[in-house]
């Protein structure tokens, strides 16, 4: 008499088993693990006619901290690894806090303490993050700008300053109602160097950057946080989906880079991880 052929139920428990294991393995991940898992980018950062005394000269850009969603500790401690690294300047490219009106501005103020000025200076445009809720409310942008400046942070609301023969501009946010690259460049010398912050990169697609023939950093997408492998991401706040995270290519001599940026609005992240961006300064 032939045996019994073997039961299989047990085996496609097993798999099954193993299957939500792999789920909850990586919701735990995305969860808990790389929100905060940030990464040091380091690159180079070549511009045309850059002052001698500038070559060499380490950049920090920093992007996207949501003061509100974001761990504090996580931010601390990551504001604090910056200022070791003693950077001659610092760019933040905005959404400084995430909040309905003023209710985070003193908690922002209170983590951004941790981050020790550049040595060259500290230099931020906002994002729609800190035009409250709608993204247009002003005066929760004006009143965060104005407490954000006693600590050494500098925002440009379109407009330009000279850091030792190198002109920084800083463009307001596009969604905020604010934003004019015309009124931004209006001072700037094209045959010198230049830099540009934006935080929605959206914004170089409008008219008026003819002028500016250098690098423009950005942030906004968070590089839409998660994104499946060898794939884009499935959900970008821009119009133009081309601009996830990373360096692009533009028209008329210019080059965009953004960020993946340092939090988060929602606690999710995979395969996206966030980043600060160390940049040396050399000659195109």
């Amino acid at each position: 008499m032939d045996a019994p052929p073997p039961p299989k139920p047990k085996r496609r428990l097993l798999t099954r088993r193993r299957f939500l294991a792999a789920v909850a393995g990586v919701g735990f991940y995305t969860w808990q693990v790389e929100p905060r898992w940030a990464v040091l980018t380091e690159r180079q950062l070549p511009i045309a006619n850059l002052p001698p005394d500038l070559v060499g000269k380490k950049l920090v850009h920093i992007s996207d901290i949501h003061v509100g969603p974001v761990s504090p500790t996580y931010l601390t401690s990551w504001f604090r690894e910056i200022s070791s690294l003693k950077p001659d300047l610092i760019l933040i490219t905005g959404d400084f806090m995430s909040a309905n009106y003023t209710e985070r501005i003193e908690d922002t103020i209170r983590q951004l303490e941790s981050l020790s000025p550049g040595r060259l200076g500290t230099f931020a445009v906002l994002g729609n993050h800190d035009y409250g809720a709608g993204w247009k409310n002003w005066e929760v942008a004006d009143e965060l700008v104005k407490q954000l400046e006693p600590i050494g942070i500098r925002v440009l609301r379109n407009e330009l300053i000279d850091v030792q023969g190198l002109q920084i501009f800083g463009l307001d946010d596009v969604w905020s109602g604010r934003f004019d690259p015309l009124a931004a460049m209006s001072k700037l010398d094209p045959n010198r160097a230049s830099l540009a912050m934006c935080h929605n990169p959206d914004g170089v697609d409008y008219i008026g950057w003819e002028k500016h023939r250098g690098w423009i950093l950005s942030g906004h997408t968070h590089g839409g946080q998660c994104k499946p492998p060898f794939l884009s991401p499935p959900i970008l706040p821009v119009i133009n989906k081309r601009y996830t995270s990373g360096e692009f290519d533009l028209s008329g001599g210019r080059r965009l880079y953004i960020s993946r940026g340092l939090g988060h609005i929602m606690k999710v992240r995979f395969n996206v991880r966030p980043e600060v961006t160390v940049f040396e300064l050399k000659a195109a």
